[in-house]
């Protein structure tokens, strides 16, 4: 399984996804938007939303941070 973090540094949910991720000691790519904006359209385009975080499970991607859903699908692999 493949899970990658869209962020920012500013972003307090982002962080808070971050840290949960690395308390559960689950491995991620972090990504950060800041540096990397030309991934903005195709996050927009994949979740329907202009907001951060998005998680990416493999090819399904999650905006938001729910703790639930995330560990829902992350247990199910997807």
């Amino acid at each position: 399984m493949t899970i990658k973090v869209y962020s920012t540094p500013a972003c307090p949910s982002c962080s808070m996804l971050k840290n949960f991720l690395k308390n559960k000691n689950i491995s991620f790519e972090e990504i950060n938007l800041t540096n990397h904006r030309e991934l903005i359209p195709m996050i927009v385009e994949k979740t329907g939303k202009a907001e951060i975080p998005v998680i990416q499970i493999n090819e399904e991607f999650i905006s938001g941070f729910n703790k639930e859903e995330l560990m829902k699908k992350i247990q199910n692999g997807l």
